[in-house]
């Protein structure tokens, strides 16, 4: 049990569920991606979405779970549900959207294929899919090289100021660390509240600029994806003094007045010196 006395599994008994689950899909369990979610936020859709196999260890912490998957468009995909901590009980098999009304009050364990998912991590989603803010996104090109440069690890954590789009591919990856995001525009912030319901990411800290009262409150960052405004200086000023070590990645859009031509460039920096 856990520290509140609700019942949550131990390793033995997920990894009976694993053997279980495998044997009964007739496949090796390597290729099967757990995710356990009892009492914590983890990135369940996008986690789906770059896995044929996940099999989701979930309890009433996630009790609109179901609701969630059908409104992430997984409504059609084939499910297994087991009951219970005991790998000997009852397996129900049904779609999800058959279950998108059905709340979760006990522990669970939730398999799902998604045959149409390719296995690879998806950099540049075209900007069709993401609310916008006050400003336009860079192209799903741009931001392909742009997730290359920020090189995210499972666990990094990463402030992204001022780029909503980049901030939510960023959250995909580095699903067990924290993405910081910093929106100064009020439209901006509630584009970026959205998308982080749209995408189902959990991993994703919003504040509403860079100052040392807001880094305070969350994770300390390695590294700083920065669009450039006025702000640019006190901005670095600002996340040097939280990490010495901090690494930028700085984009500057220049627009050329008159013309539909736009021309951006990336400047990466190494660790600084003083």
């Amino acid at each position: 049990m856990g520290s509140s006395g609700v019942e949550m599994y131990n390793s033995s008994e997920m990894l009976n569920w694993v053997g279980n689950f495998a044997e009964r899909m007739g496949v090796s369990p390597e290729k099967i991606k757990m995710l356990n979610i009892c009492g914590k936020k983890k990135n369940v859709l996008p986690t789906i979405e770059t896995h044929k196999r996940v099999m989701i260890f979930a309890d009433e912490s996630q009790p609109d779970l179901f609701y969630e998957l059908w409104e992430g468009d997984y409504g059609d995909l084939d499910m297994w549900i087991g009951y219970g901590l005991s790998s000997d009980n009852k397996v129900d098999n049904c779609k999800v959207k058959e279950f998108m009304d059905k709340k979760i009050t006990e522990p669970v364990v939730i398999f799902i294929i998604n045959e149409n998912t390719r296995e690879a991590s998806r950099y540049g989603i075209k900007n069709e899919f993401f609310t916008k803010g006050s400003v336009n996104y860079v192209g799903h090109e741009i931001r392909a090289v742009i997730m290359n440069m920020l090189s995210c690890d499972v666990g990094d954590t990463i402030c992204i100021v001022s780029g909503e789009s980049i901030a939510i591919e960023a959250a995909i990856e580095a699903s067990e660390g924290t993405i910081i995001a910093v929106e100064p525009d009020s439209r901006d912030m509630r584009a970026m509240q959205d998308n982080v319901s749209k995408f189902g990411v959990h991993n994703i800290e919003i504040i509403s600029g860079v100052t040392e009262d807001n880094l305070a409150n969350v994770p300390t960052p390695r590294l700083s994806f920065i669009v450039a405004s006025k702000r640019l200086e006190d901005e670095i000023k600002v996340l040097l003094k939280v990490n010495p070590k901090m690494q930028f990645i700085i984009y500057i859009a220049m627009q050329i007045a008159h013309k539909k031509l736009e021309r951006s460039q990336l400047w990466k920096t190494a660790q600084p010196t003083h």
